[in-house]
Order: C-alpha cells, then structure tokens, then sequence
C-alpha cells in the first residue's frame, strides 16, 4: 500500500491473536485475511503477521493481526505485541479441554502488558466438529463473561463467523476510538 493510499484508512487497528499450539490461530486468521483455508499449514515460529484493509459501515479499516506461536518457549514475546494491541483475540479448541483451560493463563499474561482499554474477545474455534467437541457453547460463554471478554465461536475450515468476529470486533474498536487512530 503506497503513502497516499494510507492516509486514506479512517481507522487502523493492531490486533493480537493468542493460545494454544494447535488451536488454529493461523488458520483463522490465513483464511479470514486470503478468503481461503490453507491446507498445508507450517506451525508458526515467535509471532506472523498479516495485514486487511476492509470497509465497514462506511469507514477504510486497515488491520493488523500479529499470531503468537503457542508453545510456552515463545510466550515471551506476548509482551512485546500486548503493549501495541487495540484487541487481544483469544483461541480455544472446542475439541481440546486443556487449550480451552489455558485461556485464563494466557489472558493474565497479555493483561499484564496490554493498554488499558484493549479489547478482549474470546474465540472458540473448530465449531465445524460437532462430533469431537468437548466444550460447550455455554461454557465458552461463561468463560467469557466472568473475564470480561466478547465471545464467539467459529471455523475456520467452513469459514463460519470469521467475518462476523472481525466485524462485531472492528465495529466496537470505532465506537471507542478517534477517526486516524
């Protein structure tokens, strides 16, 4: 994106992405940002990026979306990316108990960097495997509530609400921020 183009964006937001290895934080976020599941994914070493730029309710949106690798040897680096966060996207597993159990974990860990009014929203995905799932709606939603964080569930296989998370996400980051953030 040239200077010029930049300049146009009404609104621009960092956004983190946490959890667990496995839980599909890179695929969510390759298919909601290429509109296409990746079928071969490399697990993510330290921290990726990735860039949108979408129009909502009339208003130019660039993102910016940093993945952090799960594994405990890289959580050193949630820190470093909390700090600049405008929204912290947490990821479970709807079909892995543990990565859903460490939601607290990795909360603590990016509130204690984070700004103070970053947004939170707690993510379950893999919805798409009805027949595996171990945790329920209800449980995600209960989660979320007691730690104050927006809830939603999704896939990223089948695409389901990945545009309705960043949406609903992007939507609560403009009414609480100032136009050229």
């Amino acid at each position: 994106m040239s200077r010029n183009e930049e300049k146009r964006n009404d609104y621009a937001f960092t956004i983190v992405l946490g959890g667990n290895t496995g839980v599909g934080k890179t695929c969510l976020l390759s298919t909601y940002v290429t509109e296409c599941f990746p079928e071969i994914v490399t697990a993510t070493i330290g921290a990726d990026f990735k860039t949108r730029t979408i129009d909502i309710d009339g208003k130019h949106v660039k993102l910016t979306f940093f993945d952090i690798a799960g594994p405990e040897r890289f959580r050193t680096y949630v820190g470093m990316y909390a700090r600049q966060a405008d929204a912290i996207v947490l990821v479970y597993d709807v079909t892995n108990w543990q990565s859903f159990e460490s939601i607290r974990e990795w909360r603590q860990r990016m509130d204690h960097c984070a700004k103070h009014k970053v947004r939170r929203m707690l993510v379950g995905n893999k919805c798409d495997l009805t027949s595996r799932r171990v945790v329920s709606l209800e449980e995600g939603r209960e989660l979320a509530a007691t730690t104050s964080m927006m809830h939603m569930e999704t896939s990223a296989k089948t695409y389901a609400n990945l545009e309705a998370l960043f949406s609903d996400l992007v939507r609560n980051l403009i009414a609480t921020s100032e136009p050229g953030k």
